[in-house]
């Protein structure tokens, strides 16, 4: 089943979504910050709701925990707790907090390979971000190979 992230930021959220396998995180789409918190749990909530319908359904909604660099809360760190427990009260899948530090420098890194522009590079960055964020979730949630091993008979 497929896993949704979500970069949540002041002016624009960056979602991705996970191949079907859970293994790979890809950048999905960037929304532009409308209202209040309750209106974007409301939007996002729907959007969690069709993905969930959807014949490779939604596994886990992951949502960036920013912090500083030292692991200590910033502004935004409250804010973000008090989204996920809007969205948590509003869909039925469960919603996970992933730290999100460096994800926006992660995502810059990656996309300058590609894109030279930076104009270009500023409208990818947030889903690029997002996509960051749900990758270091699957790849801390993925179970080991010893894990997984067989057996013996």
């Amino acid at each position: 089943m497929r896993a949704l992230g979500i970069d949540y930021g002041e002016r624009r959220i960056g979602l991705a979504l996970s191949d079907p396998s859970g293994t790979l995180a890809r950048p999905w789409r960037t929304l532009a910050r409308a209202g209040h918190d309750d209106k974007l749990a409301k939007d996002l909530a729907d959007q969690i709701a069709a993905l969930a319908a959807e014949a490779d359904g939604l596994a886990v909604v992951v949502i960036g925990l920013p912090r500083r660099l030292d692991g200590t809360p910033n502004d935004l760190t409250v804010r973000v707790q008090a989204f996920a427990e809007r969205l948590r009260a509003r869909v039925a899948v469960p919603v996970a907090l992933q730290d999100e530090r460096l994800s926006s420098a992660e995502a810059e890194s990656r996309l300058a390979r590609r894109e030279r522009d930076w104009r270009k590079r500023k409208a990818l960055i947030d889903a690029a971000a997002a996509a960051v964020i749900l990758q270091d979730y699957l790849d801390q949630t993925r179970p080991s190979p010893a894990d997984v091993a067989e057996p013996e008979a």
